[in-house]
């Protein structure tokens, strides 16, 4: 019994430590530039390439400098910098975006970010951002951002951006991951493949099933 009370708070600490380290591992060496070339190999991460072979393009990415092209349904283009344009972002945990929005409603719609907390500081345009908090609140946390005011979006929490300005917006996030990964709710939801079946859809979201149909149409 005695063993068994030890037991059980050494059990706890192990659990709350596998926690607190759920995010990507810390480097053990200076870098581990990604290969680009280990075809059907699937590991929690990239292999290294031998540090003798490394090179400066390796840690460099240009291009961050141009617009997104917005013409598109939502009105947003977001361009990534993650390992797979940095392969010297492997093990650092660090990763970036830039996104664009067109004029009068250009909308970075609902997603979360299942691997990574970011933070977006807002460089032109007025931004109107929020997150939900996880159940059983869902509270919405909003603000209106103006060029220079930074957010934070907490890991794994619904968030968007919605430019409410007349003009261009832009902003940069940086994400506490090599690659962050993101699910944009309504695309998993009515656009996944295979689709859900509708009675699933239509009672999850109270809708009629003629409804979560035609969403699913609009997504697939």
């Amino acid at each position: 019994m005695e063993g068994f009370k030890i037991l059980v708070p050494i059990s706890l600490l192990v659990l709350a430590f596998s926690f607190a380290t759920a995010s990507d591992p810390s480097p053990l060496q200076d870098f581990c530039v990604a290969l680009r070339d280990a075809q059907n190999v699937f590991v929690n991460g990239k292999f290294c390439k031998d540090p003798k072979l490394v090179k400066a393009e390796d840690f460099f990415f240009s291009g961050l400098n141009m617009p997104g092209n917005t013409s598109n349904q939502l009105g947003s283009k977001v361009t990534l910098v993650n390992v797979e344009q940095i392969p010297g972002l492997n093990t650092l945990g660090i990763s970036l975006a830039r996104i664009d929005y067109a004029p009068y409603g250009g909308l970075n719609p609902p997603h979360t970010h299942p691997r990574a907390s970011e933070i977006l500081v807002v460089m032109e345009g007025t931004l109107y951002v929020g997150f939900v908090t996880s159940n059983p609140n869902n509270h919405l946390i909003t603000k209106v951002l103006y060029p220079g005011d930074v957010f934070v979006f907490p890991v794994g929490l619904i968030h968007f951006q919605f430019n409410i300005g007349k003009t261009n917006a832009i902003a940069f996030a940086g994400l506490s991951s090599q690659n962050p990964g993101v699910i944009t709710i309504a695309n998993a939801v009515f656009g996944s493949k295979s689709r859900i079946n509708p009675d699933v859809l239509s009672k999850a979201f109270q809708l009629d099933e003629n409804v979560a149909r035609y969403l699913q149409s609009r997504l697939w």
